[in-house]
């Protein structure tokens, strides 16, 4: 026999915590290596010389340097063009 009553459901309590996304670093500023310079879902950002991109789509740094953000218009495969940005560690 149970001890206590039967406990009910409720609909609240399911909000996931903040996912702290963003740049976290900003250009021209000096940054160790293995520092988290930006966490993003998708590549929005692409990692260039002295960066690497991780699993999760975070833009880290491989050496120490500082970090300078570049642009550049893409040609993709169907012929048109959108603008790349890249995360470089000097």
């Amino acid at each position: 026999m149970a001890h206590t009553k039967a406990g009910g459901s409720t609909k609240l309590g399911r909000d996931s915590g903040p996912k702290y996304l963003g740049v976290k670093v900003s250009d021209g500023q000096t940054i160790r290596a293995g520092e988290i310079i930006i966490r993003q879902r998708g590549t929005h950002y692409h990692a260039g010389i002295g960066s690497k991109k991780g699993s999760d789509d975070t833009i880290y740094a491989m050496k120490q340097g500082r970090v300078k953000f570049t642009s550049k218009m893409v040609r993709r495969f169907d012929d048109s063009r959108k603008q790349r940005v890249t995360v470089q560690v000097l």
